[in-house]
């Protein structure tokens, strides 16, 4: 099972930088990028609905599941 994280997409499609994202959700850059490449593990949901907020959409924007084959 995987989750990936859609973070750029999500992001492009609502033409927001990443310090503009930073700034309005209250995380660090280095964190969001972090999450925007895919090179976490885990997120808060606290945090998944800031990001949610921020960028006006839900979190199945965001997060998608992939079957391990």
């Amino acid at each position: 099972m995987a989750i990936i994280l859609r973070l750029d997409r999500v992001m492009a499609d609502r033409k927001i930088s990443l310090k503009e994202l930073s700034e309005k959700v209250g995380i660090a850059n280095v964190n969001l990028s972090k999450m925007k490449t895919g090179k976490i593990s885990a997120i808060r949901f606290s945090t998944l609905n800031a990001i949610c907020r921020a960028l006006d959409c839900q979190p199945g924007e965001i997060l998608e599941y992939r079957r391990d084959d």
